[in-house]
């Protein structure tokens, strides 16, 4: 290996650099993602919503408290800001979230598209000094070879960073695409309901009056 990393040329080492920063991310991503899963309470939402439908607001706050379910954490925020602006709190706090989640993912991106770059850049540069090495006369074969290599090499090492690359890419993608919807579904709900206690709680004071 080591010995093929060297006839890949100098271009090589930004292609480990890729490989490295890469794998870190994918790594970093995967434990990210392994901590959400495991912070993921579905009784402690169904609980929340269930409680706000008869505005036990405290109750939501003993259960929600320490929470560090990305969806508790939304419909959190919008019940403390209920008298302001539910959704609006909501939002940002659902943003924050995604943001979170989105973390590197540019990185990644980047990666996909550069590897393969530099990959053609060291395909260039190897058959350039192929050719200038003809244009002196073949009397050393195994330079004209050696800048073959370099090209194939090259080639090969940045689609090898930028394919496996795209399967983790599209996965985490996908996981904060159903994070979202998530989010807007249960959201969605808590704001129903909180706009049924408010128009409920209207017509009782109109009813007094």
């Amino acid at each position: 290996m080591i010995e093929i990393f060297k006839d890949g040329g100098v271009v090589m080492y930004p292609l480990l650099a890729c490989s490295i920063i890469t794998l870190t991310v994918i790594i970093e991503r995967t434990f990210f993602w392994i901590k959400v899963s495991m912070n993921y309470h579905q009784d402690v939402i169904d609980k929340i919503l269930e409680l706000s439908q008869t505005a036990d607001w405290e109750a939501i706050r003993k259960i929600a408290s320490g929470s560090k379910n990305y969806i508790v954490r939304t419909l959190v925020s919008g019940i403390l800001h209920r008298d302001y602006s539910m959704v609006k709190a909501m939002e940002s706090a659902a943003s924050e979230e995604i943001r979170k989640m989105r973390n590197y993912m540019g990185v990644l991106d980047t990666m996909i598209t550069v590897a393969p770059m530099l990959g053609i850049l060291g395909t260039v540069t190897g058959i350039i000094t192929s050719f200038n090495v003809l244009g002196e006369g073949i009397e050393n074969p195994q330079a004209v070879t050696g800048g073959i290599a370099e090209a194939l090499i090259t080639t090969a090492a940045g689609l090898m960073i930028a394919i496996p690359t795209v399967f983790p890419y599209n996965y985490f993608t996908l996981k904060i695409e159903q994070a979202a919807l998530s989010i807007e579904k249960y959201a969605t709900g808590l704001e129903i309901v909180y706009e049924k206690l408010e128009s409920h709680s209207k017509k009782e004071r109109e009813a007094m009056e």
